[in-house]
């Protein structure tokens, strides 16, 4: 599969999304956004892939918008604003409800729509170094797409500061908020990634991963009464399911089950 702003890999079950634009710090525009799109498409519709791993080559994960992106944008009339806003819409909804696990190696900054690529990864580690932070209110702009997933994320105190302050936190403070899962020294980034990938690939039921990670999606949406009669509905059809029935007897009968 051919990209010019990304490299698209899979091994092992797992498929690696890098970013590969590191002389524009890996910056946003409208062909890397579609081209992202494609990409996690492909390990969506891809049943070889398991878990999507999310990187950036170069010094920088990510590093927002593209100036000349930034420029163009300046001189676009509001539909066309609109269409090429809903367009960074369906990437993050897709990234959102890819029924796959997602994880961010974030070896670099990630800044504005960057930093809203990190809240959309299931897991994200980050090495020591990296900034974090929503930088748009500085610039005139508003953090609108990220917010309705961040507030989901970290909460909506926690998601004020990021959002009204515009301020780039180090990894360790991003950790403290829930904004990442964990910092990870830059020589032993990679292997923790791939290790944490590689236990998912092997430890886990995909279907168990799909519906859990679809049910922490729309729970919140669900007023207490609802939320628990759906969870009860997945229970039971789990129960049935063929993931279930081999995890179940493997244990009862001491077996390492390998999924």
């Amino acid at each position: 599969m051919a990209f010019s702003f990304l490299v698209y890999t899979v091994a092992d079950r797992v498929a690696t999304i890098t970013l590969n634009r590191p002389e524009k710090r890996n910056a946003l525009n409208g062909q890397l956004v579609a081209e992202l799109r494609e990409a996690f498409q492909a390990a969506a519709a891809d049943e070889a892939v398991k878990v999507v791993v999310l990187a950036g080559n170069g010094e920088a994960f990510c590093a927002g918008a593209d100036l000349d992106y930034l420029q163009q944008l300046q001189k676009n009339t509001y539909e066309e604003n609109l269409t090429d806003s809903r367009e960074l819409m369906q990437l993050f909804r897709e990234i959102y409800e890819l029924d796959k696990i997602v994880i961010a190696r974030v070896e670099g900054h990630a800044v504005a729509g960057g930093c809203g690529l990190v809240t959309l990864c299931d897991l994200s580690y980050a090495v020591p170094e990296a900034l974090l932070g929503y930088t748009e209110v500085k610039i005139g702009f508003i953090p609108a797409l990220v917010a309705v997933f961040l507030v989901r994320k970290i909460g909506e105190g926690r998601s004020r500061e990021l959002l009204l302050t515009g301020k780039l936190v180090t990894a360790d403070k991003a950790a403290a908020d829930g904004l990442i899962t964990a910092v990870v020294p830059a020589a032993e980034i990679g292997a923790h990634v791939a290790k944490v990938a590689m236990s998912l690939c092997k430890e886990a039921s995909a279907n168990s991963l799909k519906v859990t990670k679809k049910l922490i999606g729309t729970v919140l949406d669900l007023p207490l009464g609802e939320g628990l009669l759906h969870a009860s509905e997945l229970n039971a059809a789990t129960r049935g399911h063929e993931d279930c029935k081999r995890g179940i007897a493997a244990f009862l009968n001491k077996e390492k089950l390998t999924w």
